[in-house]
């Protein structure tokens, strides 16, 4: 499990292990802060086809799915 700060993850880089659509890295571009921290939805931008994906934090936790970094 990767361990991850959810106060930095804004503008944080992360790499897809099972990239779909050619898209593989990933950078964190919004943060939506709820009551509960492990609520807290993220909005990711795919580089290579600049698409948004809204997503609940903790998902980038599971490392058979997301890596942090580019790589």
């Amino acid at each position: 499990m990767n361990s991850i700060n959810p106060s930095k993850l804004l503008l944080s880089k992360w790499t897809a292990v099972n990239p779909s659509d050619n898209e593989k890295h990933f950078q964190v571009t919004r943060v939506f802060p709820t009551a509960s921290r492990n609520l807290i939805q993220i909005e990711l931008l795919a580089l290579t086809s600049s698409r948004k994906r809204r997503m609940v934090w903790t998902e980038l936790k599971d490392d058979q799915q997301w890596q942090p970094g580019w790589r």
